[in-house]
Formats: structure tokens, sequence, C-alpha cells
């Protein structure tokens, strides 16, 4: 029973090592991290469920983990959100050493199914590690019969970093007598010397302190400093020499160990003692190099101590020494330069280098997108790799030279199918088993300028104040373009054109970049009701593409004009005295009338008319009386929106024979302003009132007859001429109007054209006024549309205007034909 159960164990055993090996196979990858070497714990190194795409609900169910050989938990994933964090201090120099590359593969293991990933995160190196002498204080002792320009070879200080922050630089204390030579060998090793250059003296000075200082390339900077304790010596002999300053030594890094490496071989020219030698390692060279080395102190032979590791450490320099037994004793030295030959262990290194990334969707075929260099640190036929490219549509790889490859476009491209392409190149080389590395390039394809700039809208309508401040802003114009860069980056201008006499651009500007429309004058109502224009839209592509928008901007009016007093109807004619002249702003108009102190209540003395230039409330008027001074109360009162001068009660003869009366005449904007009208009241017996009209009406006839007599024949005959005046005014209205009609529907209906808007009218009564502008409007011919009437209509509870001739009158806005009926109404 145990027997069966323990074979089942090893069935299973095998099984999952079968399934292991064929996950291998099928769902192996690599990505590469890096992160720099003492992150703090935490630190994002990357993504690796997102990038081995796998979701991140599946962690848990399908048992992700990671595995690192030999580097315990330095790194961890979190299972929630699939992120590879720092778990713990990651030490590049504890972890790899010297070696140039540093890295740790994790293998990360999903199974249901079975999934094996190989993960390299690589560590990079910090300056954090200051240059490092082997000791404090160096003792060394110069005779002071020593030739001038003697060196003394140092031992300079190492530096567990790599790159630039080991590359060490080296100072020395002033010294007239001393001085440092620091001399450059292959591959960056440095030698230090401290060369004698003026003649030593005991007597005169038995010792010496100077300071070496070493001081890395890293940023910042990290230093050291040992002190150089010079004794001099009184006996001056002949030291050891080796028939070479500089031994240099290939070695394999499988080396096996107690391998010799190289014999020594110094000579003494003294005798005796003086030439017996001592081999040693200078008290210089690193515990790391003396773990791996041993020197025989009799027969000079450096021999293998331990196991050497090419990716440990690449090289190694020595310091030996040979000194004699004499007394004192005298010593010589030379330098060991071990180089390691690597083995066939490391992977192809892939190298891309972008040249035409995005690439545009018309690129013609065989366009060079990027080079491709693959190299293998191995050599011979490790060293030789094959590169091969997956997905290979629309792309492909041309080899130029050894180890040099181009990926070149292999077929038309096309944006709106495919915008990106995710390629893979993967370099094997020709070891048995092959070693593999891969590595991608994402390529972007790049739109052309195909897409002009779009407006949300075709057309925006704008409502802007009159009078508003030079500059400001009133509108902000918005174009897309669906292209990218250069191509979308849209610029505004005005689309140029005459406004009346004036050029567009004197009334508005627009910015070039933000879009936003400035008003560059004060607009005026009075003068410009409607401003048409449009704006243009272009890219920067090549060549450039634009689009329009149409702004229609409304100016909105403003309560800036008073109103406006017309001359009493009949002044031209004499009937009444008084004078005129139109004014707003408190301006007044006179007018003189000859009252009847017959006349009853509600008789219509005289009428008030003014206008006013603005639109709607601003320009709806009211007529208000204003109190007679030291509080009389007057017998006349004038019609709120009529403006008719009437009496309240009947006259009599307590009434003063002369009224001034003072209309105020107010427009209901905001604020209102107003005008101010005089009225002079004479009050007569109604047979003088005969006779004056009677004498008025008689000049009036004879001024029209050219000397007529008399004054009812010049009654009968200013009667006639007046309705001969009206008929011919009534025929030439009439005419105007049929002829206008017939144009009207005879002219095509094209657009822009500026016609004249419909008379203005007014219908008045005890409550309320239909009133529009008499003014002249300058109206601006944009090309946009039809002509708009102007006429507005306020009337709170208006009833509609009377049709049979109440003393409301119709009033056009020619004014001479008013002034000529209201003669006639006077008469008849």
């Amino acid at each position: 029973m145990v027997f069966s159960m323990g074979g089942d164990g090893e069935i299973r055993r095998l099984l999952l090592s079968l399934l292991l090996l064929a996950a291998w196979e099928l769902g192996s990858g690599q990505l590469q991290y890096s992160v720099p070497e003492e992150a703090k714990h935490g630190t994002f190194v990357g993504r690796i469920a997102q990038d081995l795409g796998l979701e991140l609900a599946e962690l848990v169910p399908r048992l992700f983990r990671v595995a690192s050989k030999g580097r315990g938990d330095l790194l961890e994933v979190n299972l929630q959100n699939g992120i590879l964090f720092v778990n713990s201090r990651i030490d590049r120099e504890e972890l790899c050493g010297r070696s140039a590359a540093c890295g740790i593969h994790l293998e990360v293991i999903v199974e249901q199914p079975l999934q094996v990933f190989h993960v390299e995160v690589e560590v990079k190196d910090i300056n954090d590690n200051p240059p490092l002498f082997p000791m404090a204080v160096k003792t060394i002792w110069f005779h002071e019969s020593r030739l001038l320009d003697s060196r003394f070879p140092l031992e300079g200080a190492s530096d567990a970093d790599i790159g630039v922050n080991a590359v060490l630089t080296y100072k020395l204390s002033p010294s007239e007598v001393f001085l440092l030579e620091v001399q450059t060998n292959d591959e960056a090793s440095q030698s230090l010397s401290l060369v004698l250059k003026k003649s030593l003296d005991r007597e005169e000075s038995s010792e010496m302190n100077l300071l070496l200082v070493a001081t890395d390339g890293g940023k910042p900077e990290l230093s050291s400093t040992v002190q150089l304790l010079i004794k001099v010596l009184d006996v001056n002999d002949n030291e050891p020499r080796f028939n070479q300053s500089i031994y240099k030594v290939q070695l394999l890094e499988n080396i096996a160990n107690g391998t010799l490496v190289l014999k020594l071989n110094a000579s003494d020219a003294d005798e005796g003692l003086n030439s017996q030698i001592v081999y040693s390692l200078s008290n210089d060279v690193p515990s790391i190099t003396q773990s791996k080395f041993n020197i025989n102190p009799n027969s000079g032979e450096l021999r293998i101590k331990g196991q050497l590791d090419y990716e440990e450490i690449k090289s190694y320099e020595i310091q030996v020494v040979a000194a004699d037994k004499g007394s004192p004793s005298m010593s010589g030295h030379c330098k060991i330069s071990i180089k390691l030959v690597d083995i066939n262990d490391n992977r192809p290194d892939v190298s891309i280098t972008t040249l035409s990334l995005p690439v545009r969707e018309d690129a013609p075929v065989d366009t060079v997108i990027a080079l491709i260099s693959v190299s293998d640190r191995d050599s011979g036929a490790n060293g030789q790799v094959t590169c091969s490219l997956t997905p290979n549509a629309p792309f492909k790889l041309v080899s130029t030279f050894k180890n040099y490859y181009s990926l070149v476009l292999d077929s038309a491209l096309d944006r709106e199918s495919v915008a990106a392409y995710e390629l893979e190149v993967t370099a094997r080389d020709g070891g048995s088993p092959p070693l593999s590395a891969t590595a991608r390039v994402s390529v972007e394809v790049a739109d052309v300028n195909d897409n002009a700039p779009t407006f949300a809208q075709a057309e925006y309508t704008v409502f802007v104040k009159e009078n508003n401040p030079p500059g400001s802003h009133i509108f902000t114009v918005s174009a897309r373009d669906a292209d990218a860069q250069e191509n979308a980056r849209v610029s505004y201008s005005l689309v140029e054109r005459r406004v009346g006499e004036r050029a567009l651009s004197s009334y508005v500007s627009v910015h070039a970049e933000s879009g936003k429309v400035y008003a560059l004058q004060p607009l005026d109502h009075e003068e410009l009701e409607v401003l048409r224009f449009q704006v243009s839209a272009r890219d920067a592509g090549v060549p450039a593409l634009g689009g329009n928008v149409t702004l229609q901007v409304f100016v909105l009016d403003e309560n800036d004009n008073a109103p406006a007093l017309l001359p009493a109807a009949g002044a031209a004619a004499g009937s009444r005295g008084g004078g005129g002249g139109g004014g707003g702003g408190g301006a007044g108009v006179s007018a003189s009338e000859l009252v009847p102190r017959s006349v009853g209540a509600g008789h219509v003395v005289a009428k008030v008319r003014a206008v006013d230039a603005d639109s709607g409330y601003n320009a709806w008027l009211s007529y208000e009386l204003q109190p007679a001074a030291g509080g009389a109360r007057s017998p006349f009162r004038v019609g709120l929106y009529t403006g008719e001068v009437s009496t309240t009660r009947a006259l009599d003869e307590a009434d003063a024979p002369r009224q001034r009366l003072l209309v105020l005449v107010r427009d209901h904007g905001e604020p209102p302003l107003a005008a101010t009208a005089t009225v002079l009241v004479s009050l007569v017996d109604s047979g003088q009132a005969l006779k004056t009209s009677s004498r008025a009406a008689m000049a009036a006839a004879a001024a029209g007859a050219s000397g007529a007599a008399g004054g009812a024949a010049a009654l009968v005959d200013v009667n006639v001429y007046l309705i001969i005046a009206i008929c011919a005014v009534s025929s030439l209205l009439v005419l105007t109007l049929l002829l206008y009609t017939a144009l009207r529907c005879s002219a095509p209906a094209a657009e822009g054209a500026c016609g004249p808007g419909k008379p203005a009218l007014v219908c008045s009564s005890a409550v309320g006024s239909w009133s529009s502008s008499q003014q002249r409007r300058h109206r601006v011919c944009s090309g946009e549309g039809p002509p708009k009437a102007d006429l507005m209509a306020f009337s709170p509870s208006l009833p509609p205007c009377p049709a049979n001739g109440d003393r409301d009158e119709q009033l056009h806005v020619d004014t001479d034909l008013s002034s000529k009926v209201s003669i006639i109404s006077k008469y008849f």
C-alpha cells in the first residue's frame, strides 16, 4: 500500500515536470524591466500582468506566482493590480559585483493552463559607493640617495560602482618634493606613481605627510582620501626589479582551482641577504582579489584560489611586491593585469534605432523605418547571430551588413485599417543549444492632412449691446480638425469684405490662435443693426485645408438717444405761431396757441410731437405736463401717449390770459431720457379768436395766391389750393406705392439687397401708441438675406387703430404731408 502511494507520487512529479517543460516551450516569453538600485520599498517596476497579457481577475485563481533563484524576495507582485514592485533593498554591488550587466531573473508561473514566463529586471547602478583606499594611512620609505624621477607605485582606490560612477580622478596635496603621476592603461585601468622631483635629505626632513584624494565621476561625486606617510631612510641600496612593470594574462572564466597563472622572477643587484627576495601581494590589493589568487613567497608562482566568474568580475589588477631581506628592506613592484575570457553563456543582444516613426500612411514601399543591430559577447559560432521578424507583413528585414539589418516597408499602409503595429525581432545565435533574444518595436502610422477644420455649426448668432468698449470680446469660434499635430493646429482669420463704405476689419477682428472675436470700435444700433461676416479656420498642414463659419452679430439697442421734438403742426403755415427746432436731452420746442375762452372740457389745444432714434422700449414715449409755477392748478392736461394738450374744464375769466405749459417728453429706457416742449396758450374771446384766425388764413391765402384780395375770397382760394395740393400729393403717393410694389414683385429675390423699410406708422390713443423712429437709418448690405422692416410695436392693452378718422391721426414718415393734413383738419 505504501509502495503504491509512493509510485503515485513519482508519477505526479514526472507529469508535473513534463507539463513544466511543455509550458516552457509554449508559453515562454521574456519581459525586460529596469529599476535603480537602492530603490525604496514599493517602487514601481512594471505592469507585469498586463505586459504578459493576463487578466487581473485570473491571477489568484490561476495561482500566479513569481520565483527568483538565489535572489530572495527582492521583487514582489501585487496580485490586486498586477504591478511588479520593489519588496526589499537591492544592492547592485552585492548582487552583481562589478559586472557591467546586472539583472534579476524571475520565473512567472501560472496554472490552469500552465504557463511559464521569463522576466529580466535590469538593476541600474547609482553612485552610492565612494572610492575606497585599502588603508587610511600608507607608509612609504625612500632612501635619501634615491635618484630624481624615481617612481613609487601607489595602489589606487576602488569603487564598487560601474561605468562613469567608477571613473576615478586623483589629486595630491601640494608638495615641492613629490608629484603624482597617473597613467591610463587599456580598458581605463590606471596606474598611480609617486614621482620624486626633488632630492631628499634625511637630515633636513626625515618624514613627510601627503594627502591623496580620489574622486569618482558620479553625480553627485563622492571622494575619499588616504594619508601618505613618507619616511626617508638613511641607507640607499638596490631594490629588486622585475623584467616587466606590467604582466598581462588571459584566463578562461571556468579555469580550475589551483591552476598556475604566472611565475614571477625579480632580480636584485645586491648580494647576500640583500639579494634574497620574498614575493607577496601588496596590502593595497582588494580583499576580493586576495580571495581569488595566491602567490608563493619564495618561487613567485601566482595560482588560482577559488572560482572565477566573468559575469561577476571581468578583469583583475594585482600589485605584487618583491622585497629583499636587507636592513632596511627594499622592494620592487609590478602589476599583473588578468583578463577573463568568456565562454558561450550569453544571449544575443538586439538594439533597435528607429528612423522614420511614425510612418506616414502614404509612405512609399521600401521606406527604411528602423536600423537593427545585433551582437553576442560570445565568439565563433556562438557569436554568429541571425534575425527574424514577426509578423512580417507589411514589413520585412533586409540585411545591410554583418549583424546589421534594416526594417523596411514591404507593402502599402492603410491607417484606417491598422493605426499601429507591434513587431518582434528575434535574434538567435549559432551555439548548441542556441540562445535567443527578442526586442519589440512599435510602429505607429501617421495620418496625412486629409481633414479640413470643421465647426460645430454653420452659422452662429451673436447679440452685442451697442456702445461696447473698443476691443471687447464678443464671441469665440472653435473648429475641430480630425488630424494630428501640425495638421490639427488651427488658425483663424476674417474673410474680408466691405461693410458699406468701410472694410470689415475696421469693425471686428479675430485672434489667430484662440478664435476670440473682438469688436474693434463701439457699435451703434442706429447705424448698424446686423453685421454678418465669415471667419475662416485653416490648419497648419501642407497643403493647408480650411473651412468657414458665418457669424451674424445683432447690435442691441441701448437708450443713448433722447426724444427729439418735432415742430408743431401748422407752424409752417403760420396759423399757430411758435417755434420749433428739434432736439433731445432737454432741448425745448415752443408753440403759441390761441384758445377761445368759450371752449369746454376736452378741447384739444395743441399737440406735442416727438420721436426717438432708439428702438423698442427705448423709443416708447410718454408725455407729462409739468406743474405750473406757484402750485396753481392748470386747466390743461396732456395725453400720456398721444401728446395732445387739451382742457380739463371749461375756461372762465379767472384763468390767466396767457398760460405757459411745460410738457416733459420721456422715453422708457434705463435710465430714461427726456426733452421739454413749451406751449404758450393765449386765452381770447370768441370774436377775437375768429378775427385772428381769419387774418391768419387770409395772410396764408395771400401768400399762396400771390396777391389775391378779400378775407372771404382768400379763405375760399386757400381751401381750393389745399384740396388741390392734397389730391396731388395723394396721387403721387399712390403712384409711388404702385411703382414700388411692381418693382418688388418683378425683381428677383437676390440675397444681399438692401431696400428701404416700410413707412413708420404711428397709431395713438389715450392708453398706448405704436411708435417707431423717423430718423433715417443706415442699413448694412450684408449680402446674406432680404431686408427687414424696422417696425417696433409697444402698446400695453392697445386697442386697434380707429378706422373713421377720430382725433388720433395716422401719421406717415413724411413730415410735410403730416403738416398739410393737420392744417386741413383745422379748417374742416
